[in-house]
């Protein structure tokens, strides 16, 4: 038998909520808001960041140096071998607090695991300033606006990353 203290230990563990991101290898992305293009990338990452309740600076700094140096870019050889940085790329970056939309009961997306969006905008920014500490190119859209997104998805590659390694 577990005892009490060490079963409420896991249980915290399993519920932290961790930075999630979908990123997207692209030859091109923008992103508009009102018909208005706000930010557009070449060959690069388009990454869309949830921020979850208990994410802190950590989880967002973790990310951002993983994504610049995650080798998902093709050497001479066609392997995916090359990162971000190696490239000369850049980043889009879109927050998306839908990344964190449960959906495993009723018909409706709960939220409640999303950052609400004073914490979520810090650790936003945060994310953008960690990531232009490798890599100089960084676009991203507005927060908390209703934004078009358009990309070439290179590959298609496609990865989700969270700062937790869950997946």
């Amino acid at each position: 038998m577990i005892p009490v203290k060490e079963r409420a230990q896991r249980e915290r563990e399993r519920r932290f909520i961790p930075v999630r991101v979908v990123v997207q290898r692209v030859t091109e992305a923008s992103v508009a808001v009102e018909g208005r293009e706000v930010s557009r990338i070449g060959r690069g990452l388009l990454i869309f960041l949830g921020v979850g309740t208990e994410d802190g600076l950590k989880d967002v700094e973790y990310l951002a140096e993983k994504l610049a140096h995650l080798r998902i870019f093709p050497d001479w050889q066609d392997k995916m071998n090359l990162s971000l940085v190696d490239v000369k790329g850049e980043a889009l970056v879109v927050s998306q607090f839908t990344l964190w939309g449960d959906c495993r009961k009723g018909r409706r997306p709960s939220f409640t695991e999303a950052a609400p969006p004073p914490g979520a905008e810090e650790l936003y920014e945060g994310f953008l300033d960690a990531l232009k500490g490798w890599t100089g190119s960084v676009a991203s859209g507005i927060f908390q606006e209703n934004m078009q997104v358009h990309l070439v998805n290179d590959g298609p590659v496609t990865f989700l990353l969270d700062s937790r390694k869950n997946f």
